[in-house]
């Protein structure tokens, strides 16, 4: 099936049985919604040999790929009594993503006499992962052999920036077979 939301993925569900499932996602994460976030990493790239005389600006970001890949272990519990066909999920993962980022920048040297600066850019590639939380529910009595579904994530970064935490989510549809 597909998601849409952060992150946008292609997505599979195998049911191991009545109340335990695996969910595999990979995709596009949203870096739009990202985008303080990266400005803000842009120092974590500055070189550290600068002298007093010297600065370096940030002026802009692009996000040139934004990847991600995700595998989920799910607990379901069915929810007939509020809808047929109805059923919630709570669930444990792993996410791994790969951002490359191009920074626009300005270089000043007030040592050479520089005052308008020099224009640079230079590309990173970040490649983390962490744990992520799921909750949601899913949708599987309709006529056609599909079932729809809506859950929210916590992806917490174990690599590059320990502790920070995204929250994600999306809603999708997926062909049952």
């Amino acid at each position: 099936g597909f998601k849409l939301g952060d992150p946008f993925a292609l997505t599979y569900k195998f049911y191991a049985n009545k109340n335990f499932s695996f969910a595999a996602d990979a995709g596009k994460a949203a870096s739009g919604l990202y985008n303080r976030y990266y400005r803000d990493a842009f120092v974590t790239y500055l070189p550290d040999t600068l002298n007093k005389d010297q600065s370096i600006q940030y002026l802009a970001h692009k996000a040139l790929s934004d990847w991600f890949l995700e595998a989920k272990f799910l607990y379901q519990w069915d929810a007939e009594k509020i809808s047929k066909g109805l059923q919630l999920y709570a669930g444990l993962g792993w996410q791994w993503r790969n951002t490359t980022l191009q920074y626009d920048y300005n270089f000043n040297d007030r040592s050479q006499n520089q005052d308008d600066g020099q224009f640079g850019k230079f590309t990173e590639s970040r490649f983390t992962y962490g744990p992520v939380c799921v909750l949601g529910f899913e949708y599987s009595y309709f006529s056609l052999p599909i079932s729809a579904f809506i859950e929210i994530e916590l992806f917490t970064d174990a690599l590059i920036d320990p502790g920070y935490q995204r929250l994600q989510g999306g809603v999708g549809l997926r062909y049952v077979f």
